[in-house]
């Protein structure tokens, strides 16, 4: 889910798929959940993407927020493949060094086909590839810097966007209404903002952007008898069609986006850091808390006997 990380800062791990995946030191934080980056990237993203959705031979537009081992690509150029679609695709990441560990590691070539690794590889080494089924470009830097750019050529021409950065509360400029605006405002009006959060400053964002969320179905981890949280979020400009892959969010889940936890993080200069985006929340939230337009997340927890949320097992 990466940005800034350094190959210095980065550890080797495998998720309970077996598949490969890294631990960022400088994050404190794992690039994928503990049931594996392969069951991620398909479960999380390409199953809800439902390609089946698109005539064979269409071109597929996607934009994915932090590559990192480019794992969630991989996963796409073979399941295009699959469908028959070409893809143009866009990434905005801000560090190189996860996409090159990664196709050091045979652990990590191993797991994709010849096609997608040849397209990996270009991409780590030149910043894109083209062949006559699909392209991709990777946009290197700041994504609040380089987004911009790339909303002036595609705003309401994306089908797909797949935001994959670190967790909010450890890189909380890559989730603010803000930048979140614009993502949205690549969108087409069939398009689909799909990712691992569920947290409600993000979901409570993306209602103000307009957009109709439903919670993805999270899959149990080794060490749980039934999943309690949602697996992420989809969310899009029309109104989803049922589906097994996703559900409406909850009394429960709605009401976490009205208390304190709901309040969203802003940015809008887009130059602000982490600390400063996040002391900014804080005191957005006392001064709602003290106008009474929101409750504190320890009632919410309270009246429906939720326990503090831990994160995902990350490795």
């Amino acid at each position: 889910m990466g940005e800034g990380a350094s190959k210095a800062d980065l550890q080797i791990r495998q998720g309970d798929d077996g598949s490969f995946s890294l631990w960022s030191g400088g994050f404190a934080e794992g690039f994928h959940s503990r049931r594996g980056a392969l069951r991620e990237a398909r479960e999380t993203f390409v199953l809800p993407s439902e390609l089946q959705r698109f005539r064979p031979g269409r071109q597929l537009r996607v934009v994915e927020v932090c590559v990192g081992t480019g794992t969630n690509l991989a996963a796409l150029l073979e399941a295009c493949a699959s469908a028959g679609l070409g893809l143009e695709w866009w990434g905005l990441e801000l560090d190189p060094a996860p996409l090159q560990l990664a196709l050091d590691q045979p652990e990590f070539r191993g797991q994709w086909q010849a096609q997608a690794l040849v397209n990996l590889e270009e991409l780590s080494r030149r910043g894109r590839w083209q062949n006559p089924l699909s392209s991709g470009r990777m946009l290197w830097g700041d994504a609040r810097r380089t987004l911009p750019q790339l909303l002036e050529q595609r705003r309401n021409q994306v089908d797909l966007v797949w935001h994959d950065a670190f967790s909010p509360q450890h890189c909380p400029q890559l989730w603010t209404v803000d930048f979140l605006s614009q993502l949205i405002a690549l969108l087409t009006p069939e398009g689909r903002w799909i990712s691992y959060c569920s947290a409600a400053a993000v979901r409570q964002a993306l209602v103000l952007e307009g957009l109709t969320l439903a919670a993805l179905v999270s899959q149990p981890l080794r060490s749980q008898q039934q999943p309690t949280w949602s697996g992420g979020t989809i969310a899009s400009h029309q109104v989803l069609d049922l589906s097994t892959l996703w559900r409406p969010l909850s009394t429960m889940e709605m009401e976490h986006l009205n208390c304190s936890a709901g309040e969203p993080y802003r940015d809008s200069s887009g130059l602000k850091n982490a600390a400063a985006i996040l002391e900014q929340r804080r005191e957005a939230q006392a001064a709602a808390l003290a106008r009474g337009e929101r409750g504190t997340s320890s009632a919410w927890r309270k009246r429906w006997g939720v326990k503090q949320r831990q994160p995902e097992e990350i490795i």
